[in-house]
């Protein structure tokens, strides 16, 4: 019940926040979340998490989607992106297709790559892929999941987002094997 009324909460305040923004068809925002440009397919992007931060490693070939392992609090060694925020995945994917847009990938940033993904510190290379969003963007997956991090997380080591509902289904972080963690 916490997590649902926290959940509705961060919703309200996500909707005041964009449509304080105003808004355009064209995708918008910078960095790996927002996709930064480009050409204009009708979905709105909210820019990711906190208007376009990063949480990619940068390398010659341009933004590199980053997945690594670390402790989050009670879950364990879970999967994280490269500022150490937790990565979830959502049950209402299918067959490795994201189904996170608008309103679900301002509340939940997709961890978006425009190269080789790269795990590093206890991630597993070999679970590691991408899928391509409808917004022409490449989204990383892990175990088959396309990974997002969640805009009630504010720093490293929390997990506020394991076990919650919302868009329609459960979200949960994923241990390195890519199974998820026992609540």
């Amino acid at each position: 019940m916490k997590k649902t009324i926290y959940g509705l909460c961060l919703l309200a305040l996500l909707a005041v926040a964009v449509a304080g923004c105003g808004g355009s068809d064209s995708t918008s925002g910078g960095g790996v979340y927002g996709g930064g440009g480009g050409e204009s397919t009708g979905e709105t992007s909210s820019g990711g998490r906190y208007g376009g931060e990063k949480t990619t490693a940068s390398t010659g070939g341009g933004e590199v989607g980053v997945v690594k392992a670390a402790k989050v609090g009670d879950l364990g060694t879970v999967i994280v992106d490269s500022e150490g925020l937790t990565l979830y995945d959502f049950h209402k994917d299918k067959g490795g297709t994201s189904s996170c847009y608008g309103a679900c990938a301002g509340a939940w940033p997709p961890l978006l790559t425009e190269g080789e993904p790269k795990a590093e510190a206890g991630a597993m290379a070999s679970q590691l892929g991408t899928t391509k969003r409808n917004d022409g963007t490449v989204q990383v997956t892990y175990a088959g999941w396309p990974l997002y991090t969640y805009v009630g997380d504010k720093g490293p080591g929390e997990a506020n987002g394991n076990d919650f509902s919302q868009f329609g289904a459960q979200w949960y972080a994923l241990q390195p094997s890519g199974e998820e963690p026992e609540d």
